[in-house]
């Protein structure tokens, strides 16, 4: 059955996520031992113990989860032989989930995807100042009325400088608006009025995936533009296209286009569905992209691993 490998994104993150994973295995302890070299900090302490708001900061939040992905990921292969090329039909990863993806898929080195993460999300924090921009989860409508809502919406306003814009096409009847914030409030009205169940404003620090964000995809360029990037053992299913790519140049234009365009998970996960996975194996911080890979497609099945117990039981099925 074909397997493939998903990365959790922004939101996943929770103090003493990899602590247990550390402790267990050297593989792991490597891992976050080269993140917090490469960054000149301990952002291993951080990740196991907290605080919680300064985990959550975006330029904090964004390597930890690369780390803790990537920890899972080295003591996969150390202890249950996993072999990517081999084993996996694609990865992807939402958001920042994509460097992770890429980190595991040998396009990126470890130290490399910190950096750039780190430079990431502190780009991302500095494009829009705080308070101008806002997210909210519309839930209970389709991705195109949602769409054409946040279109709407920024037009009501009569301000030329109004963003809102479909950031997240999650699945399952969720995506998340990203803009202005007189923009997203007045789109979650809209939504409301067109039958969405609900429309909930999330507490973030910035206005992620919208084009209020074009300073940060400048930042991206030139970070990523010197940095070696190799051709992934496996495709990646990259997030603004829904489908494969491979070549080191287009990986680098793709990740640009990220940081103010849509992440279209539900069309990723559906693409490698048709194409024949039924098993994906969510690395890393929580669970979250596991529960949506059910509700995008019935048939597959989406398991975290992101603790010592869940490296045996996939152990164990890698066994069967």
């Amino acid at each position: 059955m074909a397997q493939a490998f998903i990365f959790p994104g922004q939101g996943s993150q929770s103090p003493g996520m990899g602590k247990a994973l550390a402790e267990a295995f050297e593989p792991a302890r490597r891992v976050f031992a080269e993140v917090d070299d490469a960054l000149g900090m301990k952002l291993s302490r951080l990740i196991f113990e907290g605080p919680a708001a300064e985990l959550t900061l975006t330029a904090n939040a964004q390597p930890a989860l690369m780390a803790v992905s990537m920890a899972v990921f080295r003591v996969l292969e150390a202890e249950a032989g996993l072999d990517l090329a081999r084993d996996a039909q694609f990865v992807a990863g939402h958001s920042l989930g994509e460097y992770s993806a890429l980190a595991a898929a040998g396009s990126f080195t470890l130290g490399d995807a910190a950096r750039l993460l780190r430079q990431r999300g502190e780009a991302m924090q500095a494009a829009a100042p705080p308070g101008e921009g806002a997210m909210a989860a519309i839930l209970g409508l389709e991705f195109g009325a949602v769409a054409a809502i946040a279109t709407e919406a920024a037009r009501q306003l009569h301000l030329t400088a109004a963003v809102c814009q479909a950031a997240n096409d999650n699945g399952g009847g969720q995506v998340v608006i990203s803009g202005s914030k007189n923009a997203v409030e007045k789109a979650m009205e809209l939504a409301k009025a067109g039958g969405a169940k609900r429309a909930i404003l999330l507490s973030v620090s910035a206005p992620f995936h919208c084009a209020l964000m074009h300073p940060a995809a400048e930042v991206m360029a030139a970070a990523l533009a010197a940095i070696d990037i190799q051709s992934p053992k496996v495709p990646l299913v990259a997030n603004v296209l829904a489908s494969p790519i491979s070549e080191p140049a287009e990986i680098r234009r793709r990740l640009i286009e990220q940081v103010t365009g849509t992440v279209r998970w539900r069309e990723s996960i559906a693409f490698m569905a048709g194409a024949g996975v039924r098993s994906f194996y969510e690395l890393g911080a929580g669970q979250v992209l596991s529960g949506l890979v059910k509700r995008i497609d019935a048939a597959s099945t989406g398991t975290p691993i992101g603790t010592p117990a869940d490296i045996e039981a996939y152990k164990t099925r890698a066994r069967a």
